[in-house]
């Protein structure tokens, strides 16, 4: 007897997760790998940080949910830490704490959206937002942010199409590319998305991490968009797995109840611990010079060839580059430089359906060692595949 498998949502595999898992298994028999393939910093959160997570696990009350939505006094402060950094308080009451930010998109896609709506996506872009969709019955309309167009995709070109989507989903600092849309151009793009009645998705999970200025949130453009960040990457917590959103006032509801039923709330001691966060700004503004030093070495260490027409990498701690003068097949590229070489990346397939055959990503998180000996391996290896 065959059982039922489900077809409709079935989705592509996540690459950078698949490279992880390759090179642990490669570790587990001794092998000593660079980890260039996933975006998680290296550095753990601050002890104050760790040490409000120890604490509430002394607490009774840390072992019980919290509402939906999340706990109260972490909602309290995200709002508090948009007047530190941008100069608006978003309602609280409008802020959900969800178990990463990836059940935030879900939450977002589902509250917002019916099955069948489209919603644009820049290409390159991260994948989990097209599988998403794809399994929630949505339709991703990939548009082209490509090199010739600075990476940024053409909003105008879009409504000029003759159909407009439901919405549109970008991030900035981008994933692979690290674009930053730039303030004035942001404000553009939310009076875009108000002018033609589209749904505005943000993908701020990279906010903090830029390198040549902090920038604003798309909130203080466009009250109906939809805000997610995350305490995985600027905050260093990335196996915490708590994420935010901001939620417009007309998805609140419904965005609550579908946290009710998809996973009760977030992790409860977590919440608690990621409220010291906020006091932490010093120590994780630290990170950036580090973060920028190894964007550096990469681009001066790296062979013309191997980089390309690279993307611009102004936040974020990725670097996209662009190997067609080597190779036009980045995932066995990226198959062979781990397996021969010691170093993981991810080929650039997960991020471009279309032209990604011939990019890679690789992420600058980790230590200024891993960096220095990733270079040394990859131009070594370079030289024995010529």
């Amino acid at each position: 007897m065959t059982l039922k498998i489900g077809k409709t949502n079935q989705i592509p595999a996540f690459l950078a997760m698949q490279v992880m898992q390759d090179a642990q298994r490669l570790e587990a028999t001794g092998q000593d790998i660079m980890h260039l393939e996933v975006g998680q910093p290296s550095t753990p959160p601050p002890d104050v940080v760790n040490s409000a997570l120890s604490m509430a696990l002394g607490r009774t009350a840390s072992h019980g949910y919290s509402v939906a939505l999340g706990h109260p006094a972490l909602r309290q402060r995200i709002s508090a830490h948009y007047q530190d950094w941008y100069g608006i308080t978003p309602d609280w009451n409008h802020i959900a704490i969800t178990p990463g930010s990836s059940l935030g998109f879900a939450i977002s896609f589902l509250a917002a959206f019916d099955a069948g709506d489209h919603i644009a996506i820049a290409t390159p872009g991260y994948p989990a937002y097209r599988n998403l969709m794809a399994a929630l019955g949505l339709v991703p309309d990939l548009i082209p942010a490509r090199a010739d167009q600075a990476w940024m995709p053409d909003l105008e070109a879009l409504a000029s199409s003759g159909r407009l989507p439901d919405g549109i989903l970008l991030a900035s600092p981008a994933n692979p590319t690290g674009v930053v849309i730039a303030d004035d151009d942001l404000a553009e793009i939310c009076g875009w998305c108000t002018r033609h009645g589209v749904r505005l998705i943000m993908d701020e999970i990279y906010h903090g991490l830029t390198y040549g200025g902090r920038g604003t949130t798309a909130l203080k453009f466009n009250q109906d968009a939809i805000i997610i960040n995350s305490f995985s990457k600027y905050f260093c917590m990335t196996g915490w797995r708590l994420g935010w959103i901001i939620l417009p006032d007309d998805l609140v509801d419904n965005a609550e109840k579908i946290a009710q039923n998809l996973f009760i709330s977030a992790p409860t001691p977590n919440q608690f611990g990621a409220i010291a966060a906020f006091d932490c700004y010093v120590e994780f503004d630290a990170h950036l010079p580090r973060y920028q030093d190894n964007r550096d070495r990469l681009l001066a260490g790296l062979p013309a060839e191997f980089l390309g027409q690279h993307a611009p990498a102004d936040g974020a701690f990725y670097l996209y580059t662009d190997i067609s003068a080597i190779s036009s097949n980045a995932g066995d590229f990226a198959r062979r430089l781990l397996h021969e070489a010691g170093v993981a990346v991810t080929p650039g397939a997960d991020f471009d359906q279309t032209e990604g055959g011939r990019f890679l990503r690789l992420s600058y998180a980790g230590s200024r060692h891993t960096i220095t000996t990733a270079i040394d391996r990859i131009n070594g290896w370079l030289t024995t595949i010529k």
